[in-house]
């Protein structure tokens, strides 16, 4: 999308009218924070329009430090963000999206982008997802009227539908301006255990942990090129000693399963990651029943991906895998895998996928409820001007024009 213009607006005023002119001509545009991700899923329409990008409105509009809420313009830096609510010794429960890098902070994107992907990570094992921490959402339609949901108390849950519809729109629908999230305090005392063994053995054990009284910050399943499969976990507690009580704890059952384990040491509330700032080859997002995982790693489809890495929720059954580098793994592979995703009962999109012309592999298919899903695209959008070719649920024709990333 270089060739593709960014318009920043330094106001809300101005860009409720940029848009409200942009509606009135009927032309197209794309809501945008940062633009780190916008090459992400099917690529957008060669009729785009312009990218309206909120970087510019990046503030903190109201903190209650006590009340553990924030309310922010949706343009803010994720890693800016995280840094306000550390001075508080607060943080926002989310895991860095895909292709974070720490020694580029801005590399996380936006707060807005955050929402707009409603991706998540490991940290939903005790936190929910990224739908679960939003109490308010501000927005400005495809006409350029401004509306809001929800409000700045956690209790309120006055238009609590209209938010997890916008969480995952992928911009489809309206331009999301503002947020007020439920934040939590930071708990220092913290402890990371990593765990080898057979995969049918740290199935078991993901199982034990699941329905039992443990409360993990996060567990994820873990695969790198050229080793087994790994169960990492995070707990985190008011004290040291009931961290090491945990940790003992898990240890047992874990002994219990035949498994191997390895304390780590835990640093900052958001775990890292091993991801890169580089694009890889291929990127995926899989969304499937967390017992399933197991015949997933174990299925030929799965072992046919020669050299990539997989890291995905444990109790939710949903994360990423992709191939860093080297020569590209043919579609027919991943056509492939993701059959054997459905066959599981789950779902497989390409967020990244190689070749001069993305899109060749559907980034997604269509949903059993893509009339639905249309019907208030409708509504939301009637012009039609919003991310043209990317709606969430609606596979994108083949032949469609693409615009370069």
């Amino acid at each position: 999308m270089s060739s593709t213009a960014v318009l920043a607006p330094k106001s809300l005023e101005e860009l409720g009218q940029l848009i409200a002119d942009l509606h009135a001509e009927g032309r197209p545009w794309v809501p945008s924070g940062l633009g780190s991700r916008l090459h992400w899923g099917p690529p957008l329409a060669a009729d785009s329009g312009p990218v309206l990008s909120m970087r510019e409105l990046s503030g903190i509009i109201d903190h209650a430090v006590d009340d553990l809420t924030i309310t922010v313009d949706a343009g803010m830096p994720l890693a800016d963000l995280q840094a306000a609510l550390a001075e508080h010794q607060q943080w926002l429960p989310l895991n860095w999206p895909w292709g974070s890098s720490m020694a580029s902070p801005s590399s996380a994107g936006t707060i807005g982008g955050l929402v707009a992907r409603g991706l998540s990570g490991g940290l939903r094992q005790r936190h929910l997802g990224v739908r679960d921490q939003i109490i308010g959402i501000s927005l400005i339609r495809s006409d350029g009227v401004s509306a809001r949901a929800g409000g700045r108390v956690v209790k309120n849950v006055a238009g609590y539908d209209l938010m997890r519809l916008l969480c995952g729109s992928w911009g489809s629908l309206a331009l999301i301006s503002a947020l007020t999230l439920r934040v939590q305090p930071i708990r220092e005392p913290r402890g990371q255990l990593v765990l080898d063994g057979d995969v049918s053995q740290l199935e078991a054990f993901r199982a034990a942990v699941v329905g039992s009284s443990f409360t993990p910050e996060w567990m994820d399943w873990e695969l790198r090129p050229d080793q087994g499969a790994k169960i990492l976990l995070g707990v985190a507690s008011i004290s040291d000693g009931a961290v090491v009580d945990q940790l003992n704890r898990l240890e047992t059952l874990a002994d219990q399963q035949g498994l191997s384990t390895e304390r780590m040491p835990w640093e900052t509330p958001i775990p890292e990651g091993s991801f890169t700032h580089e694009d890889p080859a291929w990127l995926l997002r899989l969304c499937l029943p967390p017992a399933q995982l197991q015949h997933l790693f174990s299925s030929r489809e799965c072992t046919a991906l020669k050299g990539w890495s997989w890291q995905l929720a444990a109790g939710a059954g949903s994360g990423e895998a992709w191939q860093p580098s080297g020569s590209p793994t043919p579609e027919y592979l991943i056509e492939a895998l993701r059959r054997r995703v459905m066959e599981l009962g789950g779902q497989l999109s390409a967020l990244i996928q190689p070749g001069t012309q993305p899109g060749a592999l559907p980034a997604w298919l269509d949903a059993p409820s893509r009339p639905l899903i249309e019907a208030v695209k409708h509504q939301f959008d009637p012009k039609q001007q919003l991310c043209r070719g990317r709606l969430p649920g609606v596979a994108a024709p083949l032949n469609s024009a693409h615009s370069g990333s």
